[in-house]
């Protein structure tokens, strides 16, 4: 048998006719190609990215507004770090390479970390010297926050798309207004909505038609936001008072839109300084209702009654700080555990007072303000060598820190409120404490006849001194809530005890609730004429009413018969 040779020919896949053939050779160069599409795509991105990074270095400061514009329109999410680090003043140009870099914070102040922008890279630290800063003016800052506007607006984060809206509210680019509109379209944030249609209307108004901007107007007067009044103040008139608006339709809707706009801040502002009043008369109840039981109920002038308040607000410092170092998951119940323990602390020094001191002076005024002054910088001069003369620090609880915002930006703390809250329950168990115990009945036995009281066999002696105690260490209750809104110093208590006498003589000495409606008059009254004369004239204007009234009604708002009314 002869072998026949057989000549090599193309090769053919196994079980597919001739005919098939182009068209598996075809499926087979449109896989190739298209495997090394997405890396060349990819790389494209990058390089484009990179380069309008690079441009943010270059030119003048006009070419970084065009740099930055730039790269924000090429909508990569790594442009909101480069963004961001250049607003911040933490984007550099190496001075060996010319590479841009973000600066991360190093070990040492004269290092950074060098972060590739494109990449993420973060890089071995350098120093500074080696590195020249990019920088930045008020219109280019203007730029990068358009430009983050734009960027976050669909950030997963509601607060950052809160933050985007306002930016872009604030720059009023038109090149935003149709991102705006996109954003609006998904957003389902009744907060961030809201920001998105003021920034959009904010536009309309810059750059829109008459029509548009009477729309705008319509959108914008239903606003109670400061920044929309300036807007709105803004496209009335110019700096020189000449109109900017040229349309005079335009122009009257938008005076009514601002008169509108004005009465609802004026409003909102006076609900603040109603709050502010109320936080302001519930410190002065704090700090004045023991003295109405020292002062009012056993007629005694204590003028040792604010050191009882500074005791307070240093047995709370003392308890924190034990608190952090044996027991620090105790912390946000600190302020719970110090109100008893400051109670305690103060009325024991108060009844020591009482024993030592002052149960040697009834009846005599004068002495008993003469050695309680003394008392005062005892105590003051005792706490100076023990803590120092500085002030110290007392922490606030996780609930009681933050704060909730009113729609014309005005602040209400929540500290303030707590304290708000706190001073009117001390109110009631006090009340309580005189009308409904066994101990307040022979205290208001006492106070109104001391010998039919000693001669019923109630120990007058003891309910002085329980009485005084009472009062004091209602102070050291005060001077927990006031750690939370003033310096802790050895000087604490001599803030308050001139306004405490007053809210006590003006309320009426010896009525609690005169000491309640004293309290809240005085501070409100304060606060309102803060704004208008301010804070040194509207306590003098304060005090001066308070004179004219007493010489009207000597016993204050509400008079109460007592021992030194009887006397």
């Amino acid at each position: 048998m002869r072998t026949v040779p057989v000549r090599p020919g193309p090769a053919v896949p196994c079980g597919l006719p001739a005919a098939a053939r182009p068209i598996v050779r075809l499926c087979l160069v449109a896989l190739v190609l298209l495997a090394f599409a997405v890396p060349a795509g990819a790389t494209t991105d990058d390089d484009q990215f990179a380069a309008a990074v690079d441009a943010l270095a270059l030119g003048s400061y006009n070419d970084r507004v065009a740099a930055i514009e730039a790269l924000a329109a090429l909508g990569d999410p790594r442009a909101v770090a480069v963004l961001e680090a250049l607003m911040a003043r933490d984007l550099y140009t190496r001075k060996d390479t010319g590479a841009v870099v973000i600066g991360a914070p190093a070990d040492s102040r004269r290092q950074v970390r060098p972060v590739d922008p494109v990449t993420g890279t973060i890089g071995e630290p350098v120093r500074t010297r080696s590195l020249a800063k990019i920088r930045v003016n008020n219109r280019v800052r203007r730029a990068i926050r358009s430009a983050l506007g734009a960027l976050t607006l669909a950030d997963p984060e509601p607060a950052r798309r809160l933050d985007a809206a306002q930016a872009v509210f604030t720059a009023r680019d038109p090149d935003q207004l149709v991102p705006v509109r996109r954003a609006l379209e998904h957003e389902a944030d009744p907060d961030v909505r809201a920001a998105l249609v003021q920034a959009a209307a904010a536009i309309e108004l810059a750059a829109g038609s008459p029509a548009e901007r009477l729309a705008a107007i319509a959108v914008l007067a239903e606003s109670s936001d400061p920044a929309v009044q300036a807007l709105l103040s803004e496209r009335l008139l110019d700096r020189d008072g000449a109109p900017v608006e040229p349309d005079d339709e335009v122009r009257a809707a938008a005076a009514d839109a601002l008169d509108r706009i004005e009465q609802r801040i004026a409003m909102w502002r006076l609900v603040g300084d109603v709050y502010r009043g109320v936080s302001l008369g519930s410190v002065l109840l704090l700090a004045a209702i023991g003295l109405a039981i020292t002062f009012g109920v056993m007629g005694v002038i204590n003028m040792a009654h604010g050191e009882m308040v500074m005791l307070g607000a240093y047995t709370t410092f003392v308890l924190q700080d034990a608190i952090r170092t044996h027991a620090p998951g105790l912390f946000d119940w600190s302020l719970l555990i110090a109100v008893p323990l400051a109670f305690a602390v103060a009325g024991l020094v108060g009844i020591a007072i009482e024993r030592g001191v002052i149960r040697f002076l009834y009846g005599r005024p004068l002495e008993t303000l003469l050695a309680t002054w003394g008392l005062s910088l005892i105590l003051q001069q005792a706490v100076r060598t023990v803590f120092g003369p500085t002030n110290r620090e007392v922490g606030t609880p996780d609930w009681m820190q933050g704060a909730f915002e009113t729609a014309a930006g005005i602040t209400l703390t929540y500290n303030r409120l707590v304290i708000i809250v706190f001073a009117l329950a001390v109110f009631a168990v006090l009340l309580a404490v005189i009308r409904k115990s066994a101990f307040g009945l022979e205290m208001r036995a006492v106070t109104q006849n001391r010998r039919m009281a000693s001669a019923m066999g109630i120990r007058t002696g003891w309910v002085d001194a329980l009485t005084f105690g009472l009062g004091s260490g209602i102070a050291g209750i005060a001077g927990v809530a006031l750690s939370q809104i003033d310096n802790v110093s050895p000087n604490l208590g001599q803030s308050y005890i001139v306004d405490s006498f007053m809210v006590v003589v003006f309320g009426g000495v010896g009525n609690l609730w005169g000491t309640l409606a004293g309290a809240l008059s005085l501070g409100v009254a304060n606060k309102l004429l803060e704004p208008t004369v301010g804070p040194v004239l509207g306590k003098i204007l304060v005090l001066v009413a308070i004179i004219l009234f007493i010489q009207k009604r000597p016993r204050g708002l509400f008079a109460l018969k007592g021992r030194a009314v009887e006397a």
